[in-house]
């Protein structure tokens, strides 16, 4: 396994770990509270988020791979979080945590088993490494996390803040 795809995906369980136990901390009322950015309840916002790590480790696994995305704008996806909110109003703190849980474990595998498939086909990286057609690689600077968009609504450093 690449040491740097295991830093990252260590990194990443690691802040999942953090929302972890923020999702664990919440009060009912708290998980009900609407946030400010959203307009979502809480509860719906944190299964927003568990519920996207394994697509967008499936897009960068498909981009990773050389094959490209189907097209879509950001008013389909905006369709799409707003039918999500819909659909999950009523999600319970269990459900929201299992979904969480799942989806960092696929994701961090997806990290580690794709460093591991780079390396058995000689396309290994390592900063400082030039890609196939001599260009400098670019290491990725921070860890993946949460969508930043989300992090301010249940951030425990912002004390809920971002709740109206």
């Amino acid at each position: 396994m690449g040491a740097r795809a295991d830093m990252l995906a260590k990194q990443f369980e690691s802040k999942a770990g953090e929302l972890t136990g923020t999702i664990e901390k919440l009060s009912d009322a708290d998980w009900k509270k609407v946030t400010a950015a959203e307009k979502w309840p809480v509860g719906v916002t944190a299964h927003h988020v568990a519920g996207s790590h394994e697509p967008i480790s499936g897009m960068a696994k498909t981009v990773a791979s050389g094959q490209t995305l189907p097209p879509f704008t950001m008013a389909q996806l905006d369709e799409l979080n707003a039918k999500h909110a819909k659909d999950f109003a009523g999600c319970t703190k269990a459900e929201t945590l299992a979904l969480h849980q799942k989806g960092v474990a696929s994701a961090a595998t997806t990290v580690r088993a794709r460093s591991k498939r780079r390396v058995a086909h000689g396309h290994a990286q390592h900063d400082g490494a030039a890609d196939r057609r001599g260009r400098a690689h670019q290491p990725r600077r921070r860890a993946p996390r949460e969508h930043p968009r989300h992090r301010g609504s249940l951030s425990p450093r912002r004390g809920h803040s971002s709740i109206a």
